[in-house]
């Protein structure tokens, strides 16, 4: 993210001396992308960051995926997974592939440990809830709502100030704004339906004590996914300013602009973030289709080069009787598969001029696996729902019936 920022105490030029008050020398350190190609800051530390005094295997929680075979659309209830309750060890892998993976967790009020994904940028969207992200760049706050971006490799931990449902997207690459919203500088342009002033990084550095201190430490091997446990000499947070395009910020859907048009607009106006093999889209409350013979919800559709996740955080699901979506739902809908409304939806839709609905969406380019936490709160009924009762035990409605289904984004 091409826009710079500086805070705390700084040298007036870089890679130059700095100083503190009794005369000892802070530690440069640059924290970059792509090999020194692309974003990086500049960090000034009292100790060495690179001074470690033990290391040790980190048990990570099941990392473990199930093919989507034989294919099928699923629906995940998540708010019916348990979880642990750290922000970090808590998480239950829900889905996954090799660019990126998909947790979730219901914290309770005490920090998590310091903690580092050395694998990819993490995208936490804040389901409900509030605290702060203390990281080595200084602390930010989060709120229900939020997008909270940490780059790769940065040291932090989450301090929830109330019970807080975190929506973890860990990517094995870097997360950023679509380069169609961005100059050949870097500025977001004015088509993008937000600008740098919607992004909320660090407004203070953040500084702490001691030694022999642990660092829960995600990254990869030959063998997938693994954690180490990295004793520091001293303390992650002691820095005492840096400067430049990388560090973590939030960005709150309330502030994103819907792209709305005369007929049905497809998902890629509503993106706000792109990974590796995967973006991110939000489907916000909004004005709906103006054309006089515009249908509201949108065409059967087939991803024949994407797996499309839907997470519904808010608005109205009584309109999905049927289905068995409601609040706190994932829909996995896999490529080689046609989906979209529920069939009475396309002629209770019409006439309508405004969508009370908020999802967060993340569409894959290789395939979806399901991981331990997604197989365990699965709806097995939902694959049924277009056609009526279908193979499974419990028939094909999910213990509801009739209605129309006027969700937009099926």
């Amino acid at each position: 993210m091409a826009h710079y920022r500086a805070l705390g105490r700084l040298p007036r030029q870089r890679h130059t001396q700095m100083r503190d008050e009794d005369g000892h020398l802070f530690r440069e350190e640059l924290m970059g992308e792509e090999g020194f190609s692309s974003d990086s800051s500049l960090l000034y530390r009292r100790g060495v960051p690179s001074a470690i005094t033990d290391s040790q295997v980190w048990e990570l929680a099941d990392q473990s995926r199930t093919p989507n075979h034989p294919l099928k659309p699923r629906h995940l209830k998540l708010h019916d997974l348990e979880t642990g309750t750290c922000p970090v060890e808590g998480r239950r892998l829900v889905l996954g592939n090799n660019d990126v993976r998909i947790a979730y967790v219901v914290t309770g009020t005490d920090p998590s440990p310091l903690y580092r994904n050395a694998i990819g940028d993490e995208c936490v969207y804040v389901e409900s809830g509030s605290g702060t992200v203390e990281t080595v760049f200084g602390v930010v706050a989060y709120r229900t709502g939020d997008y909270v971006v940490i780059p790769r490799a940065t040291d932090h931990r989450w301090v929830p100030a109330e019970p807080s449902r975190l929506y973890a997207i860990e990517a094995n690459s870097h997360i950023h704004p679509p380069k169609r919203y961005l100059s050949r500088f870097g500025q977001l342009l004015e088509h993008a339906p937000y600008c740098e002033r919607d992004l909320h990084g660090p407004a203070e550095t953040h500084q702490a004590e001691g030694t022999d201190v642990e660092v829960l430490v995600k990254h990869r091997t030959s063998a997938g996914v693994v954690g180490t446990r990295l004793t520091y000499a001293t303390h992650p947070f002691d820095v005492v300013g840096w400067d430049g395009c990388l560090y973590p910020y939030t960005f709150n859907i309330e502030d994103y602009m819907p792209i709305t048009g005369k007929v049905h607009q497809p998902p890629p106006v509503h993106q706000v973030f792109e990974g590796w093999n995967f973006v991110i889209c939000n489907f916000l409350p909004r004005k709906v289709d103006y054309h006089d013979l515009a249908i509201p919800v949108p065409y059967y559709h087939s991803n024949v080069d994407s797996d499309e996740v839907m997470f519904y955080v808010g608005g109205d699901y009584e309109a999905r009787k049927g289905s068995g979506i409601n609040l706190g739902s994932i829909s996995l809908h896999p490529g080689g598969h046609a989906h979209g409304p529920q069939p009475s939806a396309i002629e209770a839709s019409l006439g309508a001029d405004y969508f009370d609905e908020s999802a967060v969406m993340v569409d894959t380019f290789a395939p979806l696996e399901l991981g331990e936490g997604g197989l365990a709160v699965e709806d097995p009924a939902y694959a049924w729902t277009w056609a009526g009762p279908g193979p499974g035990p419990s028939g094909g409605a999910s213990g509801e019936d009739g209605g129309p289904a006027v969700f937009s984004n099926s």
